[in-house]
């Protein structure tokens, strides 16, 4: 329901307007009077609304009475002029045209409605629904865009409606635009705007960010101590109380020391603390209970929901170590380093594991030599009482120290070490068996080379370091790489057993190192070592030699020659300058070569003659050093001659062949060559093998195209004179039979053996084929003569192949009935190979 009141002001200034019933009507800035929800004034006679108006500039304030009509009673549906017509209503109802628009106010529509829909909200018009027939429509999102269709309106009366119920949360405002048009379309007004506010419902729960919260605090804080923060969420509207929340903690576990250590802001949800007594080592951890409620707490209105907060008391160092007794004890055996001497334990309340928990262990007094330490070990938290430098037990015999056990982080402000952070040990040395020790190690001294054996050099002793113990010493050599010395392994005395060398391969930068042991007769036995190093002297023991020993040289040299140098083991001033000569001896060495000097290290050496044959030549070349004893050596220089390049290079070959080849050349030479035989013969040997295996192939052929193996074999009845189609050339060669490559048919029961030694003779190779039959009345004489043969009239075994064949019998080679039978005049036509076969059945009588 609504009324609009008007003001005359003729000042023009700013009105404020004021309903004197807030909670049924509300006014606008427009002088519009809403009810807030629908009123039912059945029963009651007057229904009176004081409005009050206030100038803001002058401060005057007028009132006037607002008194529904009957009408105003029955009509529920507030309308709504186009503002382009609007109006003011006077006090004694007379209507009154504004110069100035007048902004609609919002409709407000609570969210989750569960009346009859569609819903009136609002009656739009024109005033020119008067005088014509006029159509209104609505248009925006919730109308004729998504959200389609949750707003209609009568286009004829002009009521506006909605179809559902609406929902806050999803949707909190429409914005919409009325418009009216006459029966052809055409416009009649401008179109208004119309804001429906969505009105909140507490329809929402309070939701909490997380189910649990966890969060910690220091043992021990004082009050007032920040903890940690809870925040819950609640989809209603923020600015009404549906969506204003309310904290507090409804349980504490364990209440421990007491039962509001905790507490909570109701508004933003900190938790601090308000009581003293967060003890770790007493309660670990306390779990909170927190609800949430909106209507600003209202447990009659509100609703509300929990969550579980989980506060973990952390540690602080407020607990010292303490030893678990006042004096530990230990031992230890003398010279051992590195070794646990004693395990101090001790106790800490605080987190294990933690920086306040663990050790550091400080030895304050009876270590001045810093020949202890104290590690700790992390697992059991223990001092490791360890021994860092050796002990002599003839010096010291025992210790006292003083322990003190800190944390690793500093006690917290208030906390002080008490008495039992610190300890006593006490450490007792134990003697044992040392080993006797060369002084000085290494011992130095010098010598000359070339001392002779049995010289005396020094002594070299060893003290044994148990002087309380009367023990003997003996010494003996332990490594002595040349074998030159020896000592007496009673009182230390070296001396030498071969002839000391300076230039020998153990002589490293002229010093020789030898080492001795020295065992005392203990229990058990110990011994000790020492170095003796002996620097060498060099003297002039050694003759040069010529450098290089091997030179090459063209057959046509060139005129500078080849320059030559020395090669002395000895050291200066027994090493050069050298003096070179050439050998007197043999004569031709200074006919064919000249040895001229270029300074006291070089020579040079050319041929006296223009060219010398390739070859290799050995020029002997005195040489004679510097020594105060000087000494002298002939060596020979061996020069090889070669035909040269244009560069004055030896050629490859020549090159060869003038310096000779070395044994293992020479080797190598000699197993290529018969490895490279042998390849030559095992291929050799797979060629004869290949001949034989194709000829033994050519041989075995079928036998019915093979006429010598029908004379051979005799097992083929068949063929006879039909098949002409022979390959005669191999009875050329029947003696390339084998015994066992005939092939053989089944054989009969009666047939003779296989494995018979009788051997048929063979035909040698002749130059023509004409001795084919010498050869077939050799086979016929050795088949009489075979005693292994079958009692039959043939000449050899043949397969029985049944009766009927077309081919005429062969059961003798003499058969005169076979012989008139045939016509053989065409063996004269089959070549000069079958001539003689021709001429003993062909030819007549002859």
């Amino acid at each position: 329901m609504k009324t609009k009141i008007a003001f005359m002001d003729c000042s023009g200034g700013k009105v404020w307007f004021e309903v004197g019933a807030p909670s049924d009507f509300r006014v606008s800035e427009h002088g519009v009077v809403y009810t807030m929800r629908h009123l039912s004034l059945v029963g009651k006679r007057k229904a009176v609304v004081m409005v009050y108006a206030r100038d803001l500039l002058s401060k005057q304030e007028w009132k006037t009475r607002v008194q529904p009509s009957d009408a105003t009673l029955t009509q529920r549906v507030p309308e709504i002029l186009f503002p382009w017509r609007s109006t003011v209503v006077r006090g004694d109802g007379s209507l009154r045209r504004l110069k100035r628009d007048w902004v609609i106010p919002p409709i407000n529509v609570p969210e989750n409605s569960r009346g009859q829909f569609p819903e009136d909200l609002v009656r739009i018009r024109s005033d020119r629904d008067k005088n014509r027939m006029l159509r209104y429509s609505v248009t925006g999102p919730g109308a004729d865009q998504p959200p389609n269709g949750i707003f209609i309106i009568n286009p004829i009366s002009g009521q506006l409606s909605v179809t559902k119920p609406l929902d806050r949360e999803h949707i909190s405002n429409f914005h919409l635009r009325a418009h009216a048009v006459d029966l052809n379309g055409n416009q009649v007004e401008n179109p208004i705007d119309i804001v429906i506010n969505v009105i909140d419902q507490n329809d929402n729960r309070p939701e909490f960010t997380h189910t649990i919260f966890n969060g910690s605090v220091p043992e021990g804080s004082k009050p007032g101590s920040f903890v940690m923060t809870v925040t819950a969420v609640d989809k209603d509207d923020p600015k009404t109380a549906n969506g204003m929340l309310r904290y507090k903690i409804l349980s504490q576990n364990p209440q421990s020391p007491s039962s509001n250590i905790f507490t909570i802001n109701n508004k933003t949800g900190d938790i601090i603390t308000v009581a003293a007594g967060l003890d770790r080592e007493k309660v670990t951890q306390y779990t909170l209970i927190i609800q949430a409620t909106d209507m600003e707490g209202n447990p009659t209105y509100g609703l509300s929901n929990t969550a579980t907060t989980i506060i973990r008391i952390t540690d602080v160092n407020d607990n010292p170590p303490e030893f678990t007794t006042d004096t530990f004890f230990g031992e230890v055996h003398e010279n051992r380093v590195n070794v646990i001497v004693a395990n101090l334990t001790v106790t800490d309340k605080d987190q294990p594991h933690t920086q306040a928990w663990s050790a550091v262990y400080r030895i304050t007094a009876g270590d001045p030599t810093g020949r202890f330490s104290i590690p700790t070990d992390p697992t059991s938290n223990e001092g490791l009482l360890t021994v860092v430098k050796p002990i002599d037990y003839e010096l010291t015999r025992s210790f006292m120290l003083t322990v003190e056990a800190e944390n690793e982080v500093a006690l917290a402000r208030g906390i002080h070490l008490p008495r039992q952070s610190t300890a006593t040990i006490s450490v007792q040395i134990l003697d044992i068996n040392e080993s006797p020790e060369f002084s000085p190690s290494p011992k130095s001294i010098k010598l000359e080379e070339g001392l002779t054996a049995r010289s005396r050099l020094t002594t070299f002793t060893a003290q044994d370091p148990d002087r309380s113990m009367r023990q003997t010493v003996r010494y003996s050599k332990m490594y002595d790489p040349a074998n030159w010395l020896e000592i007496d392994p009673v009182n230390g005395q070296i001396s030498t057993i071969a002839i000391l060398d300076r230039e020998s391969p153990y002589v490293k930068n002229n010093l020789y190192n030898v080492t001795f042991m020295a065992s005392d007769n203990g229990i058990p036995p110990a011994s000790g070592t020492g170095t003796l190093q002996v620097y060498l002297l060099d003297i002039n023991d050694n003759a040069p030699h010529v450098f290089p020993p091997e030179v090459e040289m063209c057959e046509k040299p060139d005129p500078d020659g080849i320059n030559i140098t020395a090669s002395d083991p000895d050291l200066t001033p027994n090493a050069g300058p050298f003096a070179f000569e050439l050998a007197s001896r043999p004569s031709d060495v200074r006919r064919n070569w000249t040895l001229s000097r270029i300074n006291g290290e070089y020579a040079q050496l050319r041929l006296r003659i223009g060219s010398l044959a390739s070859g290799i030549y050995k020029v002997p070349i005195m040489i004679t050093d510097s020594g105060n004893l000087p000494m002298s050596n002939t060596s020979y220089l061996k020069v090889k001659v070669c035909q040269c390049d244009h560069h004055g290079d030896c050629v490859d070959m020549e090159r060869i062949i003038a310096a000779g080849l070395g044994t293992g050349a020479i080797i190598a030479i000699l197993i290529c060559i018969i490895i490279l035989l042998v390849l030559v013969l095992l291929f050799v040997m797979w060629m004869k093998r290949r001949d034989k295996e194709r000829q033994a192939k050519q041989l075995l052929i079928d036998p019915e195209d093979d006429v010598r193996d029908n004379i051979l074999k005799y097992d083929e009845e068949g063929g006879g004179e039909e098949d002409q189609d022979y390959d005669l050339s191999q009875l050329q060669q029947p003696d390339a039979l084998e015994s066992d490559g005939v092939k053989v048919g089944i054989r009969r029961m009666d047939e003779r053996p296989l494995h018979h030694d009788h051997q048929y003779p063979l035909r040698s190779a002749a130059p023509h084929p004409g001795d084919i039959g010498d050869f077939i009345h050799e086979g016929l004489k050795a088949a009489d003569n075979d005693p292994t043969a079958p009692p039959y009239d043939s000449l050899l075994v043949f397969d029985y192949e049944g009766s009927g064949s077309t081919a005429g019998s062969l059961s003798s080679l003499h058969s005169s009935s076979s012989c008139g039978d045939q016509d053989y005049d065409y063996l004269g036509d089959w070549g000069p190979r079958f001539r003689r076969l021709a001429d003993l059945y062909g030819g007549g009588d002859d």
